[in-house]
């Protein structure tokens, strides 16, 4: 195992005695069977140590094609260790799509889909949503297909189950017929605007995302990614809720390259080359942020978000820049949107881990009237049993994932700290 092998933040070391890249399933199964503790590995964007182990670090990175298009299930079937920029590409080339993506196109869908990774949009389910079946290698070597309808219950559990239930080799996605998106950057929508009409602001668009340091009375930049049809072409307006339409490309982060950004400027484009603000290949071999995010109840939006305006002198000597997003409620156990439509409160940090610990209990703390809960693969203080009282089916999915692993073999520190709440 390289010692030198780190996360893309560099905050995170991994500890594992060994790296394995396997290209078959039997492969895997062999190496879960000489491992007693074993964990799998994507593109390596998470800030947390949830892919952590001190035993055998698996990387997906062979298993990347795609296995099986079906049009009249419309369903692709593709290895859990293909990137989503690849897949999208790959997808839009034989005329379709999925409903949404992240901000980076360039995560496994397997990493993605098990964090409960998400995007952006009122009507758009995290990433996770668009799985309908996935096969997955367990403790005791059985190579196991869940299936939404057939397997409910297990399906609901596993699809964001934290790697904590075996290493999954491939996933079936529900796909859709592929579609065309704008991109309009509008700037300095004024904070007032935001509280009175949020959710106008979030429905503005397919995919929205606002933009800010929490600095002053307004919203840096407001993101309006637009399915693009004749009705929408003519509704793009010059201002609104007070913001400008932009005419000049904007990068999230002030003063970093705009040519990282996916084409804006209402240049309208492929689905894959939109959705995501980043292009595939924009972001380097390693990071200079960390990243936290926490998300509430769609209903508490407007005050917590007027709760972290309250603590903006707190934020001032580290934020880079923070994202605001609003997804759609889903059944998923673990996800932060079972149940309930939620916004997600993202922060990107400068890289100085020291200062983000002392920072996020103070965030932790002003969201603390609105139950937040943490992402899974970002930074967060948040003790276990709290983390844990914010899920209906906490108690139902460490039972599940007992019966699954009972000798803990893909649990980590991570998970053990969080499975003993």
């Amino acid at each position: 195992m390289p010692q030198s092998y780190l996360n893309w933040a560099g905050n995170q070391r991994f500890q594992a005695k060994q790296l394995h890249e396997p290209r078959t399933i039997a492969e895997v199964q062999r190496i879960i069977a000489a491992s007693e503790r074993v964990k799998p590995i994507g593109s390596r964007h998470s800030f947390s140590a949830i892919a952590d182990t001190g035993g055998d670090l698996v990387s997906l990175e062979h298993f990347a094609r795609v296995i099986d298009l079906d049009p009249e299930q419309m369903t692709a079937t593709v290895g859990a260790g293909k990137r989503y920029g690849d897949f999208c590409a790959e997808l839009h080339t034989l005329g379709y799509a999925v409903h949404n993506m992240a901000s980076l196109p360039q995560i496994t869908l397997s990493g993605a889909c098990a964090t409960a990774t998400h995007g952006s949009g009122d009507q758009n389910g995290n990433l996770a949503t668009a799985v309908r079946a996935l096969t997955i290698v367990t403790a005791d070597g059985e190579v196991v297909t869940i299936d939404r309808q057939k397997d409910q219950d297990d399906f609901n559990a596993i699809v964001v189950g934290l790697g904590g239930f075996g290493i999954i080799t491939d996933m079936t996605l529900d796909i859709r017929l592929a579609y065309t998106v704008r991109q309009d950057i509008y700037d300095n929508l004024p904070v007032s605007a935001l509280w009175n009409s949020f959710d106008e602001i979030m429905a503005s668009g397919y995919s929205v995302s606002l933009f800010t340091d929490w600095q002053g009375d307004h919203v840096n930049q407001l993101w309006v990614k637009r399915l693009d049809d004749p009705e929408n072409r003519a509704s793009v307006e010059p201002e609104i809720y007070g913001a400008r339409l932009s005419e000049v490309v904007r990068h999230p982060s002030p003063g970093k390259p705009v040519e990282h950004c996916t084409d804006q400027l209402g240049a309208a484009g492929p689905w894959h080359e939109r959705l995501p603000h980043f292009r595939m290949n924009a972001i380097g071999e390693t990071g200079e942020e960390l990243q936290t995010e926490y998300f509430v109840d769609r209903t508490h939006a407007v005050p917590a978000l007027q709760a972290i305006a309250g603590i903006q002198e707190s934020l001032a000597p580290l934020i880079k820049t923070s994202e605001i997003r609003t997804v759609a409620a889903d059944d998923l156990w673990m996800s932060p949107g079972y149940g309930s439509d939620y916004v997600g409160i993202h922060f990107s940090w400068k890289n100085d881990i020291d200062a983000a610990h002392r920072l996020m209990p103070i965030i932790e703390d002003a969201l603390a009237p609105f139950q937040p809960r943490p992402h899974w693969g970002k930074l967060f203080t948040m003790p276990a049993k709290e983390i844990a009282s914010r899920y209906p089916r906490f108690a139902d999915f460490r039972a599940l994932m007992q019966r699954y692993d009972p000798d803990g073999k893909f649990r980590n520190g991570y998970l053990d700290s969080l499975m003993s709440a």
